[in-house]
């Protein structure tokens, strides 16, 4: 019965990633970057050599339905920033495992049915062609081609 308790353990893991799903905090997709920029005066220290440019400034990047987007983000906001996105890989991550366990769920169900020796019900050809409407009949042989 090994199957079987590899069936639990599934459930198990799949109901501890539903839990800690709904503990995440906000969530936020993206990429936090520092830009450092050039300012349009001629006397100042970023046009020096060597230049030193102005920054660091943070700007996160995310796509949102097809859209890709940048915002600047300040410096107070960082640490809060991080946080969120730090919550939507772990996210990511957990969904993953889950879609994972999900489909190993599957393979597990479908040997299972395999070695007992059942089909599920309403499959095979005669299934499909024979539809029985009195408890007496017999499938008859079934057409070949349009006629």
């Amino acid at each position: 019965m090994s199957q079987s308790k590899s069936y639990d353990q599934i459930e198990r893991r799949i109901g501890q990633i539903k839990a800690e799903i709904s503990k995440l905090g906000p969530l936020r997709p993206g990429t936090l970057s520092q830009q450092y920029n050039v300012c349009g005066r001629p006397d100042c220290c970023c046009k020096g050599d060597p230049p030193r440019k102005h920054g660091p400034y943070y700007k996160i990047t995310y796509s949102w339905r097809r859209r890709s987007t940048s915002e600047f983000v300040r410096e107070v906001d960082i640490a809060r920033v991080r946080a969120q996105l730090d919550s939507y890989q772990r996210l990511r991550a957990l969904v993953d495992e889950w879609l994972g366990l999900g489909l190993e769920r599957t393979r597990l169900e479908r040997e299972e049915r395999k070695n007992s020796g059942r089909k599920a019900p309403g499959k095979g050809a005669s299934a499909r062609k024979f539809k029985a409407t009195h408890p007496g009949d017999v499938p008859s042989r079934p057409r070949r081609g349009r006629r």
